[in-house]
């Protein structure tokens, strides 16, 4: 028998520690804890083991263990548990040392291990008070040898206290002058502080610790000595230079420190300046670029920054140049003549800045300022000219701008008053550097200094006059004319002296334009009213100015017609509106200068002013709109000269001048011609048709774009259409002999052809112009008593056609204004086309119908352009139909056909949509009457007759006896009368009265036309010809009605049309209208749609008798069809009642049948939850739920269809071929469809759907349960859907009936998917229904027994589900009962594991009045099931054994105990928590029966069984514990042990913490090792054997409960046994167990073990040292 000592020593102590130890950094927090735990607790044991452990693993810091904040507490506990005799000084202090070294060598602030490594210095520090005892020294001498050891992490804040300080001391310096606390210890203190910040901390690598050095040596620069100070300037001035290569906050900082360290080197009053200029110079050139970076930037994150750093800059050039003002002058000189960006940008800032602060000093150096700011008038940089703009007006306010040089830099404000945002495209192409700089910001600052030279400088007055007109004409100065009339305008109304001397001020200089070029320039540059500055009143008002320089008789004339202009362009926002003004405001300019002209009167003026007028050309670019106003301006000025040669001239300077490819430029050049030829027309003619000839060469030019798909014909087509406007324009003023002559000229011959091929909008409005123009002039002619033919006519429609730029893939509704316009001329041009000779071939008049019919869509936001537009549309379609055809029978396919392409603009949403269709139908229809029946009546009479409306059958049997002469008519079916009333008659009740009234003048065109037609043979027309006649007249009643009375009831109205075109239609017309009403009734308009309604109901009602069940069915789906388009539910309704009906009047079966296939369909294709308005299938079944007919015979229907046999998906296949699945599927539809339908019949059908349910509530209540099963079995393969419907279902039929109790059942539990829930949803719905309607019970059950024989799976097992809950309530029903019974036994043997389950709870279910009959028979049952091969069925089987032991009797139980026992011991290590729960709380009900004979044998069961249950008491679930608990509460009366009843019944074996588990497993195993001595080796094995459970925690419980039994037991064999194998399992456990609850028990049983009195000899164990490092490195690679 071993000895303690020998265990002790036999057990590796040390290598167990160092787990311990090594566990420290465990990942987890509760490993982390226990093992601290652990340590703590034997660290009073062998303190000396457990410090050499920890120091071990510390040797590689932080970096190699993770935890140090724990190795250090372990540390200090193991430092306090040290005796005096066990301290090393030396040992100790190298414990020190780590902690120290750690604290030194950390970059970071971590509270958590700092906190410990100090606490372990004051560890040591209570056994060796000397070790960290200071000397006593002053603050200084303690902070001053601290310095030179802080590492980089903590200098930044040292430094920040030394700057704080400083700003402190400079404050009481200021508050206390004379009493300072620098005295020469501090003074000696921070020479030393200054020169380790200057040479160390400012020197280093970290930028944060160079950058707090250079902050606080700027506050300490004004404390320390001058002469310390001027021994520092070498190596400080470029430490804060060198931190300007950082970012804007950097620098902001160094411009502090700099400033001050000027400040204290410059400004001293206790000697000279410290640095001279030399020196200052890197200074100042490492400061300008400083003052471009901070201007660069005007984002607002970091413009503060960059404006406080500008401002320091400033200041720091200011404090230089007080102390060496000339100096600083040329240093700011050269820098600017160096034209470096950066260097010339901050010596301009700085020169404005210091220029009016240094006025008196740099008086003398004026000249050398001008010189230097001449030479950078080139510069491209826009931050530069920025600077040197504001420059020159700080210069200008100082008198530094006299002579040639002050225009030379007005001109370069000027210059730069005229940029524009497109100038910055032009910078950035050339490569210019712009920065943040924008050429408008540049601008608004060179236009506000201008006006301030002008008006707040005097001396600037004669400097301005008159060279500010030398600004007006230079094209690059157009942008600056605003600005410069303005100033101007302010300079002559400050200055009355101009006005007398003004011409002789502009003679005196050579350089200034004359009259006639300002004036030609500033009248062009009036052409935009809306120019920025108010251009165009800026140029009026100097005009007025100006008059004295031009012709005197103007002045007058000017004086009353300029305040008229400048009223007209006053207000820009009230001229916005008008969309016409520029033109208007053109044409004002134009009659201002004719007007003008008119007064002046003198011809070598005007040719002056007309060679100005060509000079200026220069001036605009092509694409400019002010050459087209050049263009007018000079083809008004033309039009005064009557020298035709000079006339000539300036036409052909004026065409060379014009770009015609521009269309402003062309309209422009042509108005002008147009103006010319008001009195030189035939100047004008030879010069277009020299031009005409002239384009020949392109024909060329086109032969080659064959060849070439590059080449582009844009110069001809330009040219082309040039010709046009201008033949356009010049024929506006020609006679009409002369027009007449040209359209044969160009008609005739190929000139015209060559005006044609235009591609641009713009060039075909002029060439569609000039088409119209000419087909006008053949119509004028014809009126004239000429008529003649159009040559080519067809080809020049197919022209217009093309040009109108619309083709089949455009969107006429987003047209722009400018094709609208191109558009409308073009009709207008067809329209005239169409009406001249020779008539429109077929081909053609199908091309003009497809381009122009869909011009109905056009939006009606420009009714100016619009309104046109459609009449001449209209007015073309009947010129079309009037010229299309040779007979009535041609003409009615022709009108069918157009009628058909109109229909969508018809039913438009659109208001004015429909009026144009309906207005375009009547006007149609019009014209076709009166070509087709006015001419020929019924008898065959030509001309009007009284037989169009009454015709005498009796004397012609049929239309065979007209005569053979008549005219050759279609016949009734070619107007497919039932299609076009249902089109139109819905417009009859359409909410715009004008479409009403048209809509029923159409019907009434119809049916006079189709009453005058042939009918087919053996058809009717509603009864005898006469009735027809007297329905047709009551429609014209309500038309005359219509027109005379607009206040007239709609409805009214409406329903007289229907009621008169029922009697009109033919049975075949009647079942078309009906089978194409789905249109009508989603018409875009509710009224409309409602009246198709009522159309329908109608027609149904007085004729549905005459319907066919394939119609019915047609008729069924077109309303079914509708109400899916349906979304307004009153109008959804209102269909729905049409198909009610339909259902009355016809077949309801039929309907049914179409209403669930829809149905079906909708929930396959559409997420009906989702749709606009609701479902309408819904709307559907709710209609018939609630009809007093139709209700009951729903219902069957859908009971019908549910009870159908339904195989899931879930179950295994059959080999099923392709047909078969389809009718699957299309069952399932029809299915999931009367689902849906139950649903909606449950909740909308009111009282008399809730009627139709209580009569059926016994096959309602049992289809919907097994339904119930169906639907999750479907669940089970992923299909919820039809599952989530069911419920709702089956919810609506809960509160349909009032059962709110089952209601609330399946709203808590219906969804669950688990097998379990849903078969405990039926068992609560059975006892729900027991409970609230037991007459029912038994007319269910007998449903659901013939259930049980179904063959679908989940069908049986919802059917057994009730079943098995309503033999709880059957006690009433002894036949019944016996019936169930001989059911369930009979089905314990299904192939369903689920309804073998059910079963079983149903027998055990049977009522206690009659259970002791069935008890022998339910335990046989339960014992075979304990055996089956499904785990669920098992389960069941030990539930339902737990529940039939509370009631069975001892001669039931007693033969069957110890199968019973063994059965459940093996369960009790099943992986399925419920089955263990149960088979522990089932053995311990086996206590009740465990006495007599069978006692012996039921406890040694129990001892076999009692490890395990101590094991699971603490399971991982919640139901095992309790199991356990009541268990061993239970089986302690058995054992006989005393105290073991009172320790099963206290409160630690009730707990669910896991300290209190602890104590109880301590406690018990006292007592176990006390009392059953002799079964200890037993329990250790089994408990041994759980180490390798499935479970984690119950390996922890094996681990604890081990280690507890062999720290309490004395018994030298045990301990020999089982104490090493345990120890060294644990140590395993702790180093490889991935389970955080295992290690965490190892280290705690650790500390069991090793505190426990059975081991003593490892308390003087130590770490070997020689071994220790490579053992800790060992234990961290494993835990890493």
């Amino acid at each position: 028998m071993a000895s303690s000592s020998s265990l002790g020593s036999s057990i590796p102590a040390p290598e167990a520690v160092q787990v311990l130890v090594s566990s420290l950094a465990d990942e987890s927090q509760v490993v982390r804890e226990s093992s601290m735990a652990s340590l703590k607790e034997i660290s009073p044991l062998n303190p000396l083991l457990v410090l050499d452990c920890c120091s071990a693993v510390s040797r590689g810091g932080r970096r190699r263990f993770g935890n140090m904040a724990g190795i250090f507490q372990v540390m200090a506990f193991g430092v306090r548990a040290l005796d005096k005799k066990d301290i090393d000084a030396s040992y100790v202090g190298k414990l020190a040392k780590i902690a120290t070294a750690e604290i030194i060598s950390s970059k970071e602030l971590n509270a958590d291990w700092q906190r410990a490594a100090a606490s372990l210095l004051v560890s040591i520090g209570l056994h060796l008070p000397d070790l960290f005892t200071p000397r006593l020294k002053g603050v200084l001498s303690r902070v001053l040898p601290i310095l030179g050891n802080v590492r980089d992490a903590h200098r930044p804040i040292f430094a920040n206290a030394f700057k704080c300080w400083c700003q402190a001391v400079w404050q009481y310096n200021i508050d206390f002058p004379s009493d300072s606390p620098i005295d020469g210890d501090v003074m000696s203190f921070l020479n030393s502080a200054f020169e380790l910040l200057l040479r160390v901390w400012a020197a280093s690598r970290d930028l944060k610790v160079r950058i707090s050095s250079v902050e606080a040596l700027g506050q300490m620069v004004g404390l320390i000595t001058r002469t310390q100070l001027k021994a520092a300037l070498p190596g400080l001035v470029p430490t804060i230079l060198e931190l300007y290569k950082k970012d804007r906050d950097i620098s902001l900082i160094a411009t502090y420190s700099l400033y001050n360290l000027l400040n204290a080197s410059l400004l001293s009053e206790t000697g000279p300046p410290l640095l001279d200029f030399e020196e200052l110079t890197v200074i100042l050139s490492t400061l300008l670029p400083v003052i471009r970076m901070n201007n660069d930037n005007k984002e607002h994150s970091d413009f503060s920054v960059g404006l406080k750093t500008y401002n320091e800059v400033q200041r720091c050039f200011l404090t230089v140049g007080s102390v060496y003002p000339e100096d600083l002058f040329s240093f700011l000189l050269n820098k600017c003549r160096l034209k470096e960006e950066p260097l010339t940008f901050g010596a301009l800032c700085v020169l404005k800045h210091l220029l009016p602060r240094s006025s008196e000093a740099w008086h003398s150096k004026r000249p050398l300022l001008v010189d230097a700011v001449k030479s950078l008038l080139d510069e491209q940089n826009l931050a530069i000219r920025k600077a040197l703009s504001e420059l020159i007006v700080v210069m200008a306010s100082h008198c530094y701008l006299v002579g040639p040089s002050a225009e030379l830099f007005v001109e370069y404000l000027v210059r730069h008053c005229a940029l524009s945002e497109h100038d910055r495209i032009d910078l950035e192409s050339s490569q210019v550097k712009i920065g943040s700089i924008c050429p408008t910001e540049l601008r608004t600052i060179c236009e506000k200094g201008l006006l301030l030279l002008t008006i707040t400088i005097p001396e600037m007055e004669h400097i301005l006059w008159p060279f500010l007109l030398k600004m007006i004409i230079p094209r690059r100065y157009t942008g600056a004319v605003a600005t410069v009339c303005r100033c101007i305008a302010e300079l002559c109304r400050h200055g009355s002296s101009y006005n007398n001397n003004m011409l002789s001020d502009c003679k005196a200089r050579g350089d200034i334009p004359d009259p006639e070029e300002l004036f030609v320039r500033l009248v062009v540059l009036l052409h935009n009213p809306l120019a920025r500055e108010q251009l165009a009143t800026q140029i009026l008002t100097v005009l007025c100015y100006l008059a004295p320089l031009f012709p005197r008789n103007i002045n007058l004339f000017w004086q009353d017609e300029i305040p008229k202009m400048k009223a007209y362009v006053s207000d820009p926002e009230d001229l916005k509106l008008d969309p016409s003004y520029q033109e208007t405001w053109d044409d004002m300019i134009i009659n201002f200068l004719a007007e003008s002209l008119d007064v002046i009167q003198d011809s070598d003026w005007m040719i002056s002013l007309g060679n100005a007028f060509t000079k200026q050309y220069a001036l605009y670019t092509p694409d400019d709109e002010h050459s087209a106003v050049l263009h007018r301006c000079l083809g008004m000025l033309l039009q005064k000269v009557n020298d035709r040669a000079y006339v000539r001239g300036k036409i052909d300077w004026m065409y060379k001048q014009a770009n015609i490819s521009i269309p402003i430029n062309r309209l422009g050049l042509a108005k002008a011609m147009g103006l010319v030829a008001a009195s030189h027309l035939d100047t004008v003619l030879d010069k277009l048709k020299d031009i005409l000839d002239n384009v020949g060469q392109s024909v060329f030019q086109r032969f080659l774009a064959f060849f070439s798909e590059s080449y582009r014909t844009e110069e001809s087509d330009d040219v082309h259409a040039a010709l046009a406007l201008m033949y356009g324009y010049a024929a506006r003023y020609a006679p009409s002999m002369v027009i007449e002559a040209r359209i044969d000229a160009l008609v005739g011959t190929n000139m015209l052809s060559r005006l044609l091929h235009v591609r641009h909008p713009t060039a075909k409005q002029a060439v569609i112009t000039a088409i119209d123009l000419l087909g006008r002039a053949v119509i004028n002619a014809a009126e004239n008593g000429a008529p003649f033919p159009l040559k080519r006519r067809d080809q020049l429609l197919d022209y217009i056609l093309t040009l109108m730029g619309r083709d089949e893939t455009d969107d006429l509704a987003d047209s722009s204004l400018e094709l609208l316009r191109t558009q409308a001329l073009a009709l207008n041009a067809c329209t005239t086309l169409v009406s001249v000779e020779p008539k429109l071939t077929i081909e053609t008049r199908n091309h003009v119908l497809k381009a122009t019919l869909g011009f109905f869509a056009l939006p009606n936001d420009r009714i100016d352009v619009i309104n046109p537009l459609i009449d001449n549309l209209i007015t073309l379609l009947c010129a079309i139909l009037l010229t299309s055809g040779e007979d009535g029978r041609s003409r009615a396919e022709q009108l069918l056909h157009i009628l058909r392409q109109i229909d969508q603009y018809v039913s438009s949403s659109v208001d004015y949509q429909r009026r144009r269709g309906c207005l375009a139908v009547y006007e149609m229809l019009v014209k076709f009457r009166m070509l087709c029946v006015s001419g020929y009546c019924a008898l065959g009479c030509r001309g009007s007759c009284t037989h169009s409306k009454q015709i005498d059958r009796t004397l012609h049997g049929s239309f065979s006896n007209l005569p053979s002469a008549a005219f050759v008519l279609p016949s009734r079916e070619a107007l497919s009368l039932g299609d076009r009333v249902m089109m139109y008659l819905p417009r009859c009740a359409d909410t715009d009265s004008e479409i009403r009234k048209i809509s029923a003048q159409i019907l009434d065109q119809l049916f006079s036309i189709s009453l005058s037609l042939p009918k087919p043979l053996g058809s009717s027309v509603g009864g005898d010809i006469e009735l027809c006649y007297g329905a047709l007249s009551s429609l014209e009643d309500v038309i005359a009605i219509l027109k005379s009375d607009a206040s007239i009831d709609p409805s009214e109205v409406f329903n007289r049309i229907v009621a008169s075109v029922c009697i009109l239609l033919t049975k075949n017309e009647l079942v078309g209208t009906l089978h194409g009403c789905m249109p009508a009734i989603c018409d875009r308009i509710k009224q409309s749609a409602e009246g198709a309604i009522l159309t329908v109901i109608e027609f149904v009602t007085k004729r549905g008798t005459e319907l066919s069940e394939t119609d019915v069915s047609r008729t069924a789906q077109s309303l079914l069809s509708a109400t899916g388009h349906v979304t307004e539910k009153q109008l959804r309704l209102e269909v729905l009642g049409a198909i009610s009906s339909l259902s009355e009047n016809t077949n309801a079966k039929i309907v049914f049948n179409e209403v669930l296939a829809a149905a079906g369909r909708d929930i396959v294709t559409k997420d009906i939850s989702r749709l606009r308005g609701g479902w309408p299938m819904q709307d559907a079944f709710h209609a018939f739920s609630q009809h007093i007919v139709l209700s009951v015979l729903f219902l069957e229907h859908l009971i019908s269809v549910l009870n159908q046999t339904r195989v899931t998906k879930s179950d295994p296949g059959k080999g099923e071929n392709s047909t078969l699945v389809s009718e699957t599927q299309l069952e399932d539809e029809i299915l999931q469809a009367a689902i849906f339908a139950l649903t909606a019949f449950f909740r909308g059908g009111g009282k008399v759907g809730k009627r139709a349910v209580e009569q059926s509530y016994s096959s309602v209540l049992a289809t919907l349960i097994l339904q119930f099963g169906s639907c999750h079995g479907l669940a089970s393969s992923g299909q919820h859907e039809p599952l989530r419907a069911l419920l709702t279902a089956f919810q609506a039929f809960c509160e349909c009936v009032g059962d709110l109790e089952m209601g609330k059942i399946l709203a808590r539990d219906g969804e669950q998917n688990e097998k379990e829930k849903w078969i405990n949803v039926i068992g609560d719905l059975a006892s729900c229904i027991s409970m609230k309607r037991p007459k029912e019970v038994q007319n269910i059950c007998k449903i659901f027994t013939k259930s049980l024989n179904r063959q679908e799976n989940f069908q049986r097992e919802a059917a057994a589900a009730a079943l098995s809950e309503f033999v709880r309530y059957s006690s009433g029903f002894s036949s019944l009962l016996e019936e169930m019974v001989e059911v369930l036994c009979r089905h314990v043997s299904d192939e369903s594991p689920t309804v073998r389950c059910l079963c079983l709870r149903g027998l055990v279910k049977i009522p206690s009045v009659h259970i002791f009959q069935y008890t022998t028979q339910v335990l046989g049952v339960i014992l075979a099931l304990l055996d089956d091969l499904d785990e669920s069925v098992q389960l069941t089987a030990v539930s339902c054994l737990l529940m039939i032991l509370e009631s069975s009797l001892n001669d039931a139980v007693e033969p069957i105990l110890l199968n019973l026992s063994v059965r459940l011991r093996n369960l009790q290590i099943s992986m399925n928590v419920k089955m263990r729960a149960d088979s522990f709380a089932a053995f311990g009900a086996l206590s009740n029966y465990g006495v007599g004979a069978n006692k012996d044998a039921f406890l040694e069961q129990i001892h076999a069984t009692l490890p395990r249950l101590i094991l699971h008491l603490y399971d991982g679930d919640l139901a095992v514990r309790h199991a356990c608990r009541n268990t061993l509460k239970r089986f302690a009366p058995l054992m006989e042990i005393e105290g073991l009843l009172a320790l099963f019944n206290s409160h630690s074996i009730n707990s669910d913490y896991r300290s209190d588990y602890e104590d109880f497993v301590r406690d018990f195993t006292r007592q176990f090792v006390q009392h059953l001595s002799s079964r200890v080796d037993a329990y250790m094995v089994s408990t041994i054997q759980a180490f390798d459970a499935p479970w984690p925690i119950i390996q922890a419980n094996a681990i604890y409960v081990s280690s507890s039994i062999l720290s309490l037991s004395d018994d030298q064999h045990i301990l020999a046994l089982y104490f090493a194998q345990v120890f060294g399992m644990l140590v395993g456990k702790m180093s490889r167990s991935a389970d955080a609850v295992v290690r965490a028990t190892s280290s705690l049983a650790f500390g069991l073990l090793l505190k426990s009195t059975n081991s003593i000899s490892w308390r003087a164990a130590r770490l070997d040292r020689a071994d220790s490092a490579r053992k800790g490195h060992d234990s961290e690679s494993a835990k890493k």
